[in-house]
C-alpha cells in the first residue's frame, strides 16, 4: 500500500481550510484516511498551520511520501519550532543570571502627630 501525507480540503466555498492527513494514495482527496496529523489555513497570515511533527517523522520513516505543499509546511514548522526553542533557551539563560541589584529598603516616613489618623473608641451608651 502506497501511503502519502497530503491535504484534505474542508471549509466553505471561497473559504478553504485543510487538514493534513496520512492516506492511501489511491483514495480520493476528501475520502478515507489513516490518521489526521495537522491543519492548514491558507487565508490566515503568519502561523497558519499546526502539525504533529513526531507523527510525521514516524510516517516518513515508514515510507510515506509527503506532497509538495505538505513538505513545505513541514519545513516551515520545523524552522518555527527551532526558532521558538532557541528563544526559550536564551530567555531561560537570561533568567538564571544573577542580578547585582540591592534589595529594596523600607523607608520609614515620620508623620507629624497633627496629621496622624486617630482612632475613636466606640461609646458604650
Amino acid at each position: 500500500m502506497a501511503v502519502s501525507i497530503r491535504l484534505r480540503r474542508e471549509g466553505a466555498k471561497n473559504r478553504p481550510y485543510y487538514k493534513v492527513v496520512v492516506a492511501d494514495s489511491r483514495s480520493p482527496r476528501d475520502g478515507k484516511f489513516i490518521e489526521l496529523i495537522g491543519t492548514y489555513d491558507p487565508k490566515q497570515p503568519d502561523h497558519n498551520s499546526t502539525l504533529k511533527l513526531d507523527r510525521i517523522e514516524h510516517w516518513i520513516a515508514n515510507g510515506a511520501q509527503p506532497s509538495d505543499t505538505v513538505r513545505s509546511l513541514i519545513k516551515k514548522n520545523k524552522k518555527r519550532t527551532a526558532n521558538a526553542g532557541s528563544e526559550t533557551k536564551s530567555a531561560a539563560v537570561s533568567k538564571e543570571e544573577p542580578v547585582a541589584a540591592e534589595p529594596p529598603q523600607a523607608v520609614a516616613e515620620e508623620i507629624p502627630a497633627s496629621e496622624a489618623p486617630t482612632e475613636s473608641a466606640p461609646s458604650g451608651e
